[in-house]
């Protein structure tokens, strides 16, 4: 038999759990309380739902509160000094300002959030799929309060990011207060995230498929409610204080005139858009490395970068960060010229790469819908240019631009189209906003794997894009996996010693070895059980080497996502494990291992106190 997955056993683990038990008892009230919490016999769906409710309010009320901070570091950095500056002054203030701006924020996350980068959603995404949804709350407010200051100070980045991050970590607080299961925790934080983005855009079915499809890395089905009804909650909250005002207001008129349009220019937005985005992606990620390679020190390039933004914005007439969170009116997308919309969509993928790597703290969502609607609107512009007689709303273009852009660079389809729809609260936008979506999000996965979410994470090496799931696949290696006693036989052996392994075996192929083990292929006993069918004239003399074929290999470091992935090359449920530098064979990994070991790392036995066998050969015949 295989032997069992077990870790040594911890001879400190008695007294550490004996020293947790006697705290808990000699504990204040809160350890008590939530002692008392946890011994009750509540429902599971009861629970979540009533902490979704607190998670919505509290995220709600954040989201307000950090609206207010960006409102008071305006005021402090634009609106004071403006009283006694003139107007040549102001412009000549402003690129100092935001680098001022970005130094202070880069000094908040060194002190208060203790050198840490900056937890975004990829930190969400990560804590999520390998900590339990541990986030330290220190570093959230921290972030809190730089993103803030950035966005005050002329800073082009979104406030999506800060305020999921602040759900989120809410989420994990109460999670970890009340010493809940790394499963439940997880729920919950993902509601946190989806409160934040529900209160910040006023669109509370975005937020939910947002923290569904990002955070947790599938639409799961016992996290629906949860995050639905913080969504929900955040955004009441966030209404009662802001007003029913979506992110970026609506314009008046807008729409497509042609039913054709739907199916003759759209596409091209599509490409166009997953052209966008990849650009957005690559030169946000070329950014970051060229200031990891400027020497000196960091402020000085937080400095530097503000007063590069700083120029951006003076050149784009400020429209590429407008005033503080309040956002551009479309209106606008319809009555500049095509050629500076899309400079002002390449502006803003700078101004955004530079602001956040470069000391800077904020999120890519809102950006990414910004230069969604420049480069949509532009493209409309230009048709409208092209066909004057057509009657086309450039500004409709904008809109659906908007989902297109930010679903390709982030990954997250659903998220895009509902959002859009949600502020526009149009059905008629729905059919272009699909196809276009759809399209962008095909041309962007084509051209480039990474979204400015993946490719944060790949970075620093971590592949969590494929969800949960696959993630914990991707953790796991076949060493933990594999049969190392599995039949085999040598490459002359003749067909009757073949036929002995016709339901013997626990696999479907016979692996196939020659005089120093290395492996030759694999014989199906699909094929053998054929070969015992044909008269016995005809395979006289046939030996294992006649008719085995080449096989997928894998090697004990590789992860169990790449074996799924080469068993799925011809459908096989095994696959040999080889020695790549020998070419020796090692072993077996069948799906029903993978399986095992997979059940086993969801249900928390990665401890190895809870050992699995998988099933075994009888060693080699």
């Amino acid at each position: 038999m295989l032997p069992r997955l077990r870790t040594l056993p911890d001879p400190t683990r008695p007294a550490r759990d004996a020293a947790r038990l006697a705290a808990r008892r000699a504990g204040g009230v809160w350890d008590r309380f939530a002692d008392w919490f946890n011994g009750l016999d509540l429902n599971e769906n009861t629970i979540l739902l009533g902490f979704a409710v607190a998670v919505g309010i509290g995220a709600g009320l954040g989201v307000v509160a950090f609206y207010r901070l960006i409102d008071l570091a305006f005021w402090i950095f634009y609106l004071t000094p403006a009283v006694w500056l003139t107007e040549a002054g102001i412009l000549a203030y402003r690129p100092f300002l935001t680098g001022l701006g970005l130094v202070w924020a880069h000094l908040i996350m060194r002190g208060p959030g203790r050198g840490h980068e900056g937890l975004n959603i990829p930190d969400v995404q990560r804590a999520v799929a390998r900590e339990g949804g541990r986030l330290p709350a220190r570093v959230a407010l921290a972030r809190t309060a730089a993103s803030a200051v950035t966005l005050g100070s002329g800073g082009a980045a979104g406030s999506e990011g800060p305020v999921a991050v602040l759900g989120s970590a809410l989420a994990s607080f109460l999670g970890s207060a009340f010493r809940f299961d790394p499963a439940r925790t997880k729920v919950m934080v993902a509601a946190g995230a989806a409160a934040g983005i529900s209160a910040a855009f006023n669109a509370p079915l975005a937020g939910a498929f947002f923290a569904l499809e990002e955070i947790l890395g599938s639409l799961a089905v016992g996290a629906f409610p949860s995050v639905v009804v913080a969504s929900v909650v955040a955004a009441v909250v966030s209404h009662t204080f802001l007003g029913n005002n979506p992110a970026f207001p609506i314009p008046e008129e807008y729409g497509y005139a042609l039913q054709r349009e739907v199916f003759v220019f759209y596409p091209f937005l599509g490409v166009i858009a997953g052209l966008v985005a990849v650009l957005f992606v690559r030169v946000y990620f070329g950014v970051e490395k060229l200031a990891k390679e400027i020497e000196g020190p960091r402020w000085g390039l937080a400095l530097l970068g503000g007063m590069l933004v700083g120029i951006l914005v003076i050149l784009s007439k400020g429209l590429l960060v407008g005033h503080g969170h309040l956002a551009v009116h479309l209106e606008i997308f319809g009555r500049i010229s095509w050629g500076a919309l899309a400079l002002l969509a390449l502006g803003s993928i700078l101004a955004t790469s530079i602001t956040l790597n470069c000391g800077g703290s904020g999120g890519v969502f809102t950006p990414s819908l910004f230069v969604g609607a420049a480069a949509g609107g532009s493209f409309g512009v230009a048709l409208t240019t092209l066909f004057p007689d057509l009657g086309l709303h450039p500004e409709a273009y904008a809109l659906v631009g908007m989902g297109a852009v930010v679903a390709a660079a982030t990954a997250a389809p659903i998220t895009g189209m509902l959002l859009v729809f949600e502020m526009t609260n149009d059905y008629n936008i729905v059919l272009p906003l699909m196809l276009t979506t759809v399209i962008a999000n095909l041309v962007a996965r084509r051209l480039e794997p990474d979204s400015l979410y993946s490719g944060w994470l790949r970075r620093r090496g971590e592949r969590l894009q494929h969800g949960a799931d696959r993630d914990v696949l991707a953790g796991l290696r076949v060493a933990d996996a594999f049969d190392p006693a599995p039949h085999v036989v040598g490459e002359t052996a003749p067909l009757d010693q073949l036929l002995q392994h016709l339901g013997r075996d626990a696999y479907t192929d016979l692996p196939v070895v020659d005089e120093h083990r290395r492996l030759v292929g694999i014989i199906p006993l699909a094929d053998i059980g054929r070969l015992a069918n044909v008269p016995r004239e005809q395979t006289a003399g046939l030996v294992a080497s006649q008719v085995v074929i080449a096989a997928e290999t894998v090697t004990p470091g590789d992860s169990l996502l790449d074996a799924i992935r080469r068993m799925g090359v011809r459908g096989a449920p095994s696959i040999p494990v080889v020695d790549r530098a020998t070419g020796h064979l090692l072993g077996l990994v069948s799906r029903a291992h993978v399986l095992a070991l997979y059940e086993h790392a969801v249900a928390g036995g990665a401890t190895g106190e809870h050992p699995v066998s998988f099933p075994t050969g009888r060693g080699p015949a």
